[in-house]
C-alpha cells in the first residue's frame, strides 16, 4: 500500500484456524482494525466504521456457532448497511445463503487466497477499482457478468411479453404467435424431457475442455422448471450443483438473477438455516413461451 494511504477499514469474524487475515486485507488495500472469534460477533460489528466493511471467515466453524453467529451478522449488516465478504465451506452453502443472500455480500465458497483478496478489494474500494491489476480483472469480470445476466433477463422478459413493472401480470397478454405454450410445447409440461435436455448439456463436458460450455443461468432455470413440474423444492446448494460451475460463481448468478426478478427466495418453514429458490412469474412465463417458440419453429431445446 502506498505511503500515506490508510486503506479501508476491515473488521473480521474468524475461527481460530483462520490465518493470514492481516496480510490478505493489506494486499487488498485495507487495514484490519479488529478481529473476533465467533463468540464475539456483537461487539465486533459495533466497532466497524461507517465506511468500513466486515470480513467473515466461516471455514471450519461448527454448525452450532455458525448458525448463531451468522444470524447476528445478518441482522447487524442489515441495520448498518455494511459491505460484507464471507468465506465458507461447501457444506455451509445453505445456512450462509439463508441468512445472507440478498445483502451487499460477496459469498465465497472455499475461496483461494487470490479470490479473497479480489473480493475484499472490490467491496472496499468500489470507487477506485482500477488501482491494481487484480482489482481491474475482477471489475471487468463482474461487468461482463452483469451484462450477460441483464441480456438473459431481457430475452426472458421479451418472450413473456412483460416489463420490469408488470413481471407477473401475464395472464391476458396477447401472444405474437398462434396457439400458445399449452398446445405447442409439450416439453414445457414434461419434466423428464427437460431432464434429458440437462443431461445432454452435461454430456458435452465429456468431450470438450472443462468450462467451455458454462451457462449457469440457463442451467439453473432448466433445473428449477423441471423441479417445479415434479413438485420438488430446490435448495440453494442443490441449485449451485445444477449450475455446473464453481459454487462462488453460482452464488453470484443467483444473487444477480434474484435482483433482476427472475428468482424468488422462500424460507424453509421447517429449518431456518435453509432457503429454497423458485422461478418468479416472469421467469416461469418466459420459459414456457420459449419452449413454445422453439417447438413451433421445429427446433430442439438447447
Amino acid at each position: 500500500m502506498p505511503a500515506g494511504q490508510a486503506g479501508f477499514a476491515v473488521a473480521a469474524v474468524a475461527g481460530a484456524a483462520a490465518v493470514d487475515l492481516d496480510e490478505v486485507v493489506a494486499l487488498a488495500g485495507g487495514r484490519l482494525v479488529a478481529r473476533k472469534g465467533w463468540d464475539g460477533v456483537d461487539p465486533l460489528v459495533d466497532r466497524v466504521p461507517a465506511d468500513g466493511m466486515l470480513l467473515v471467515d466461516a471455514r471450519g466453524v461448527g454448525a452450532g456457532p455458525l448458525a448463531t453467529g451468522i444470524d447476528r451478522i445478518g441482522a447487524a449488516v442489515e441495520a448498518r448497511g455494511l459491505a460484507l465478504v464471507v468465506a465458507f465451506d461447501r457444506a455451509a452453502i445453505d445456512p450462509i445463503a439463508a441468512a445472507l443472500l440478498g445483502y451487499d455480500a460477496a459469498l465465497l465458497c472455499e475461496p483461494t487466497r487470490e479470490e479473497m483478496i479480489a473480493a475484499l478489494a472490490v467491496a472496499g474500494q468500489r470507487p477506485a477499482l482500477a488501482r491494481g491489476a487484480t482489482r481491474e480483472s475482477e471489475a471487468e469480470r463482474l461487468r461482463r457478468l452483469n451484462e450477460e445476466v441483464a441480456r438473459i433477463a431481457a430475452v426472458l422478459a421479451k418472450l413473456a411479453g412483460t416489463g420490469p413493472d408488470d413481471a407477473d401480470a401475464v395472464g391476458d397478454r396477447r401472444r405474437d404467435y398462434a396457439g400458445g405454450p399449452d398446445t405447442a410445447d409439450p416439453i414445457s409440461h414434461d419434466p423428464q424431457a427437460i431432464r434429458r435436455v440437462i443431461r445432454a448439456r452435461r454430456m458435452r463436458d465429456s468431450f470438450f475442455p472443462a468450462g467451455l460450455f458454462e451457462d449457469p443461468a440457463w442451467d439453473m432455470l432448466l433445473d428449477l422448471h423441471a423441479a417445479e413440474l415434479e413438485g420438488l423444492k430446490v435448495s440453494v446448494s442443490s441449485l449451485c450443483i445444477a449450475a455446473a460451475v464453481a459454487p462462488t460463481t453460482a452464488l453470484r448468478w443467483i444473487t444477480r438473477m434474484t435482483d433482476l426478478g427472475l428468482l424468488q427466495r422462500k424460507p424453509d418453514p421447517a429449518d431456518r438455516r435453509r432457503a429454497f429458490l423458485a422461478m418468479s412469474g416472469q421467469a416461469r412465463t418466459g420459459m414456457r413461451n420459449y419452449f413454445a417458440a422453439v417447438a413451433r419453429a421445429g427446433l430442439p431445446v438447447a
